[in-house]
C-alpha cells in the first residue's frame, strides 16, 4: 500500500483524541466496547499532485481498522459534504485498488449508534477513547 504520509493523531493536552465530530467519538465507543483495535485519522492518501509531484488533494480515512485492514469514512447529512467525500472515495478507489474503505452514511452511523444507545447525550458523556 502507498501512502503519502503518517501523522501522530491530533490529542488534547490530556491525550484524548480530538474528534472532528462527535458521531466520530460514538463510533469509536462502539469500537472500543467490541475490543476492536482502531487508529484515528492515521494516513493521508495522495489524490491529485502538482508538476513536481507535490500533493495537492488528499483524502484521510476517520478510521482504520487494522485486524480488518479497513478504512472507515463516516459522512454527515449535508449534501454538499457526502457529494464530495464521495468523490475522493471514488478516486482513492482509482488510486489505490488494494485498499478497503467502506463509507457509513449518517443514516448508517445514526441506526448503529442507537443500537448501542450511543446516540443522545454530549461531547462529554463518553469519558475518554483509546486507540489502537
Amino acid at each position: 500500500m502507498s501512502l503519502s504520509a503518517s501523522r501522530l493523531q491530533d490529542r488534547s493536552p490530556t491525550g484524548e483524541i480530538r474528534f472532528a465530530h462527535e458521531s466520530e467519538r460514538r463510533f469509536s465507543r462502539v469500537l472500543d466496547f467490541y475490543d476492536v483495535p482502531w487508529e484515528y485519522e492515521p494516513v493521508e492518501f495522495s489524490l491529485q499532485w502538482d508538476e513536481d509531484g507535490r500533493t495537492t488533494a488528499g483524502f484521510r480515512p476517520d478510521f482504520w481498522l487494522p485486524d480488518q485492514r479497513l478504512f472507515v469514512e463516516l459522512t454527515t447529512l449535508n449534501q454538499r459534504h457526502v457529494t464530495k467525500k464521495n468523490g475522493k472515495v471514488r478516486r482513492m478507489g482509482e488510486l489505490y485498488p488494494d485498499v478497503r474503505i467502506k463509507v457509513l452514511y449518517q443514516r448508517d452511523t445514526l441506526a448503529l449508534l442507537a443500537k448501542y444507545g450511543l446516540a443522545g447525550g454530549g461531547p462529554g458523556e463518553w469519558g475518554t477513547v483509546r486507540s489502537a
